[in-house]
């Protein structure tokens, strides 16, 4: 929000540089970003919390300006004149919905002259960034960024029945706004009506119908205060959000209506002219009351640390306009009435902070506190960490993507027993689903590296993915593990330099089931719809796959325009943590020498190596401490479907050196099962 330094010096004495002020004031809790000289006048751009709406005004910066400057505010009574005709007799104002409309306030100003705003008028706005419109619109605006009441002028002469009816929407009610859209309405929705229908949406813009023009003579003016909450809502379902809607969804000062509606009045007759009517109509069926709040001024010295009295938390709090009352003087205690602009005090703890923050939190030691007990990692966290050193240490980073996707793209990777979960109220609307797979974040990280021209690239995710079984109402949160490799498989090695391929997946899956020591997996080919056919697979365990991996379906890299061959995994890292791995155990070398066989095989495709591994592993030869393939073969003089496979089996004793009589028999038996078990053909 833009602060005018100048007009910030019309409401209070200042007695410090604009660059002085931003910075006592960012102490003080209103956080100043810039400041910027501006024809004559200096602008602070102010980073306001939501739970400060006290401070979106000049005036409410001025007040605190005065605390920390050590001076008073200027309090100037309006100077009002009015016509003997009661505006009673002339308009009315009904709150049929006084929980959404609390109180409203309307004063009446005839024989307007509608036009441009005086320089210094447009010039003040224009300062800010705020366009100038015309006189009565101008000074609305002024009003509202002067005293952070958002002001509406109706044309009088276009209400009809010269009524005001603060109501619910009606179902199917639409009311075209300023902006030039028919905006429909909904039963949720507070609208500002006259006799007939809507004229403004409460709170957030006016309507097209009413709204003030060249040829307007008679203006209706409007302060109100919403219920901040119907406020929010309705601008949030209408996608508007206006300089009124920013102030009441987060509370204006509820009792300064009719303050705001006489200055505008007084400022439109001094400059449109005209006569303002005797009387302002002010409808306030309940009136909003707040009880005293103590504070033990102890409180503040216990949990800041800064030496406080009562006099000087009464005097910080009298500064900020809170009416206090010392319960016991030289005592511990105090009572204070919070005013109606400080909606967000209530207890306390608000009252310690405001004490604390002008008594200076740059005071405050920077001290941790103390604490005797003992922390621990989260279940599983040492098993993530030693994944993320393993991955790490052959080539990968590692990415952190948002729970917010797309989901036609999410849904490329979601189970087919699986939900998706719509978001009521996303970010981007092209992010409106919780992911069901890591996948699509990594994806869209590894399109922009590529859109940078960065071919080479290993990535990996830890994080959970959401999915909605159809027989509960809650989703599930689990969480997985997921790569993503392309390019070359050394980058920066000049001598060795070859394409990424399905192995390369392998190993790094391989890598992972290896840190956490865990056995019994095997691994085996899968049908998984987003992988290529033939270069997909599964990790399983005791029946359950835990894990897929393999190359992207050609399908899915044109949809992403992927320009080289993309392999991906995903797996269950959750249930992985959960297994436990298997307890290290100290092996000696071995002090006997190996002998080693090897074995040349015609083998059909559909027979895999893991397959092999597990006929040969049945044999329980203890014996066989390895086996490794050290050539395939396919090409001239194999027949199709057929592939040459040529792997070494290590042979050795664990109490005597293995002779070649020692081992052929072994051998033997390894020939014969290939042959028997899978039809090879041995070479």
């Amino acid at each position: 929000m833009k602060i005018s330094y100048n007009w910030l010096r019309e409401l209070v004495q200042i007695t410090l540089s604009p660059g002085e002020l931003a910075e006592r004031l960012t102490m003080a809790g209103l956080a100043v970003d810039s400041v910027e000289r501006v024809a004559g006048d200096h602008i602070l751009d102010f980073d306001i919390l939501s739970n400060r709406p006290d401070a979106l005004s000049h005036l409410g910066v001025a007040r605190e300006a005065a605390l920390v400057c050590g001076t008073a505010l200027r309090r100037e009574a309006v100077k009002l004149e009015e016509t003997g005709e009661q505006v009673q007799g002339v308009a009315s104002v009904e709150i049929l919905d006084p929980d959404l409309c609390p109180r409203y306030a309307a004063r009446l100003v005839r024989g307007v002259k509608v036009g441009p705003s005086p320089r210094w008028l447009a010039e003040r706005l224009e300062s800010i960034g705020q366009r100038s419109v015309n006189n009565v619109a101008d000074i609305t605006n002024l009003v509202m960024f002067e005293m952070g009441q958002p002001i509406h002028a109706f044309d009088f002469d276009l209400l009809k029945g010269h009524r005001i009816v603060v109501r619910r929407a009606r179902s199917g009610e639409q009311i075209t706004t300023l902006d030039g859209f028919d905006r429909e309405l909904s039963t949720e929705m507070l609208v500002i009506a006259d006799a007939e229908h809507p004229v403004a949406v409460a709170g957030v813009m006016g309507g097209e119908e009413s709204e003030i023009s060249a040829g307007t003579t008679n203006v209706l003016i409007e302060s109100a205060y919403f219920n901040p909450a119907s406020v929010r809502g309705t601008a949030r379902a209408l996608g508007l959000d206006t300089e009124a809607s920013y102030r009441f969804a987060r509370g204006v000062d509820y009792d300064g209506q009719v303050r705001a509606a006489d200055r505008a009045a007084a400022m439109i007759r001094e400059i449109a002219g005209g006569q303002v009517l005797r009387g302002v109509i002010d409808v306030y069926p309940a009136p909003i009351t707040r009880d005293p709040v103590p504070l033990r001024v102890s409180r503040v010295t216990h949990l800041t640390g800064l030496p406080m009295t009562v006099d000087r938390a009464a005097e910080i709090l009298k500064g900020l306009e809170f009416r206090v009352e010392i319960v016991e003087r030289g005592g511990d205690l105090l009572n204070a009435i919070v005013p109606s602009f400080r909606i967000d005090v209530s207890r306390e703890i608000d009252l310690v902070e405001e004490v604390a923050r002008h008594a200076g939190y740059d005071l405050i030691d920077v001290t941790l506190p103390a604490w005797a007990g003992s922390g621990s990692y989260l279940p599983g966290e040492s098993g993530r960490r030693e994944i993320r050193r393993a991955l790490s240490a052959v080539g990968f980073n590692e990415a952190v993507s948002f729970s917010f996707v797309n989901g036609g793209r999410d849904n490329l990777f979601r189970e087919r027993d699986g939900q998706s979960i719509a978001l009521a109220n996303p970010i981007d609307v092209d992010e409106n689903e919780m992911r069901s797979s890591l996948l699509t974040g990594l994806l869209e990280a590894l399109q922009r590296n590529a859109n940078q021209d960065r071919r080479d690239v290993k990535l990996f995710e830890m994080g959970r993915v959401f999915k909605q079984p159809h027989d509960k109402l809650q989703p599930d949160e689990t969480e997985f593990l997921a790569l993503v490799l392309s390019g070359a498989s050394w980058e920066d090695d000049w001598r060795y330099r070859r394409p990424i391929d399905f192995y390369d997946m392998k190993g790094a899956v391989q890598t992972v089931l290896g840190v956490l020591n865990l056995t019994g997996f095997t691994i085996e080919r899968a049908g998984v719809e987003y992988l290529h056919p033939g270069q997909s697979a599964a990790v399983v365990r005791d029946g359950l796959v835990l894990g897929r991996f393999g190359r992207l379906h050609p399908r899915v890299e044109s949809l992403y325009k992927f320009r080289q061959a993309v392999f991906v995994a995903e797996i269950e890292l959750e249930s992985l943590l959960q297994l436990g791995g298997s307890q290290v155990r100290y092996s000696a070398l071995p002090k006997l020498p190996a002998a080693s066989r090897d074995v040349s095989a015609l083998l059909a495709d559909s027979v895999s190596w893991g397959e092999v591994e597990a006929a040969i592993a049945g044999l329980a030869i203890k014996e066989i401490v390895s086996l490794k393939v050290f050539d395939v073969y396919r090409g001239k003089g194999i027949p199709e479907g057929v592939r040459s496979v040529s792997f070494r089996v290590t042979y050795r004793g664990s109490d005597q050196t293995l002779s070649d009589e020692d081992v052929a028999p072994l051998h033997e038996r390894v020939r014969e099962i290939m042959q028997r078990r899978f039809g090879a053909q041995l070479r």
